[in-house]
């Protein structure tokens, strides 16, 4: 250290200790012998506080780093922590190829349960398919995101802190699982009522029943896994934001499908001799609602969300009932047969890379400036080319995956055709109009969610509760409408 240096800290001490400490939240407290942010007070002040979903970042004293004070440098800069593309590769393809299988066997199920009595006698149940499997991306992709960022940021280091925050945001998950879940089979209802002009009592009532059952039940199970992966990526170093997403859609639509398909079928045997028992099923769950709300209020977070929250998901919910839709529309037609295979397919891929990468971006900006303002270099018109082009940790993150769709379609694509037993492979002309359709649908999604991430952060709204189920659910839209336009396409020309 050169004199100038020494005198400069020794001088900025004297004013430490001759003022009171800032009212800032970023303010550090100094170590007098050393010059480095006293740890221990910092930590002490941070689990003090009720922290917010748009915080600035936690000092570095809980990455452990030190901060030389010095005339050129700033006090309170938090640098992003590197990661290589080969990590970054490493760290995404393991999950993608989990949550792809995952949407290969959720496909292969659907194309199973389709013949079921239920699914023939109340055909609306195909609307509620893509709602109902959308809610990993509006509810346990979301947890995983806001986790994933509290989790970078440090703010899970403090244990109280850390299950308060876990205790409000899974209540949380229950009570938008249940109201989404009604909501879905209203939607569904209303949609085949326009389309049919008739509308039985009995099949709303079914509707109503398994899908409220199915998205409690399922949120629940997703959320304790989503949990326990997040903890434990944070002890052994993985970062969250690559796994966290995939692996929330890796198992949730199988099991989602599962409960969906089994719920449906059994209300439907009870539906004819005790018509009231799926009455007092969708009754039961709803009066548990008070009670997940009251365990909300655990996390300040949470509770605010509970209020301000329901934009997101419901719209999300409503966007994914169009999906259904056309895929309730087209399953009778015999020129596109196979959709309903491959629908969870496309759709699952699509929203398990634009929600890494959202994440990623969420977590970005929490690094580089408060909520509300944007870094330079992303302010003025918007241009793809910034996405896809750019040499930044998002670019290449966007590059990466985008790279991944036409390998991981192929490998699931095979691992259909090779499970099933199929006597003929997929046709080189399908398989074009799969890749273009489901190429398409994944460039369009990273170029809105570039857009959509940095224009919620510029006007105050923590993307990591908004994005993610506006981006799957056009993911799912955008999916069942390019897949169906394939398999029309592949028809005209075979």
């Amino acid at each position: 250290m050169t004199m100038e240096s020494v005198i400069e800290v020794n001088q900025r001490e004297g004013e430490l200790t001759s003022s009171p400490l800032p009212s800032s939240e970023n303010s550090h407290q100094l170590s007098p012998e050393t010059g480095h942010l006293d740890r221990a007070s910092s930590l002490t002040r941070v689990c003090s506080r009720e922290p917010s979903e748009s915080d600035p970042l936690l000092p570095n004293a809980f990455y452990g780093a030190t901060v030389n004070i010095s005339q050129d440098e700033p006090q309170n800069i938090q640098e992003m922590p590197s990661e290589s593309i080969r990590a970054m590769v490493l760290q995404i393809l393991f999950p993608f190829l989990l949550a792809g299988f995952g949407t290969v066997l959720a496909g292969m199920l659907l194309d199973v349960v389709q013949h079921w009595g239920v699914f023939r006698n109340v055909t609306e149940i195909f609307i509620l398919v893509p709602p109902l499997l959308g809610l990993k991306g509006n509810l346990e992709m979301t947890l995983a995101s806001r986790l994933s960022t509290a989790v970078n940021v440090g703010r899970m280091n403090c244990s109280t802190e850390k299950w308060n925050l876990i205790k409000g945001n899974l209540a949380l998950k229950q009570v938008q699982a249940t109201v989404l879940g009604f909501l879905a089979a209203l939607v569904a209802s209303f949609l085949e009522w326009i389309l049919k002009g008739e509308l039985i009592t009995n099949h709303v009532a079914l509707l109503c029943g398994c899908s409220v059952v199915t998205a409690f039940t399922a949120s629940l199970l997703q959320g304790i896994l989503m949990v326990g992966v997040i903890i434990g990526s944070k002890k052994v170093g993985i970062n969250p934001d690559n796994i966290a997403t995939p692996i929330a859609a890796s198992f949730g639509d199988l099991i989602t499908l599962g409960l969906l398909a089994v719920i449906s079928q059994g209300l439907f045997y009870c539906m004819e001799p005790y018509p009231y028992i799926t009455y007092l099923v969708c009754l039961f769950f709803l009066c548990l609602t008070p009670m997940w709300v009251i365990l909300s209020f655990h996390h300040p977070e949470s509770q605010k969300l509970l209020f301000s929250g329901w934009e997101p998901v419901i719209t999300a919910m409503v966007i994914s009932s169009f999906g259904g839709l056309i895929l309730d529309r087209t399953i009778t037609y015999p020129q596109l047969d196979g959709l309903v295979l491959y629908t969870p397919v496309i759709n699952g891929v699509g929203g398990n890379l634009v929600s890494i990468q959202a994440s990623r971006i969420a977590t970005y900006l929490h690094f580089k400036c408060p909520l509300g303002e944007l870094p330079e270099g992303t302010k003025g018109c918007y241009c793809p080319c910034r996405n896809f082009c750019s040499k930044g940790p998002n670019g290449r993150s966007a590059q990466v995956l985008l790279t991944l769709v036409a390998p991981g379609h192929l490998v699931f694509i095979y691992t259909i055709y090779i499970i099933q037993g199929s006597q003929s492979p997929p046709t080189a002309v399908f398989i074009f109009f799969y890749f273009v359709a489901a190429f398409t649908q994944v460039l369009l999604l990273m170029s809105i969610a570039d857009v959509m991430v940095h224009c919620l952060w510029r006007y105050g709204r923590d993307p990591d509760s908004y994005s993610i189920p506006y981006l799957t659910a056009l993911g799912d839209l955008l999916g069942t409408a390019l897949l169906a336009l394939c398999f029309f396409l592949k028809s005209l020309v075979t």
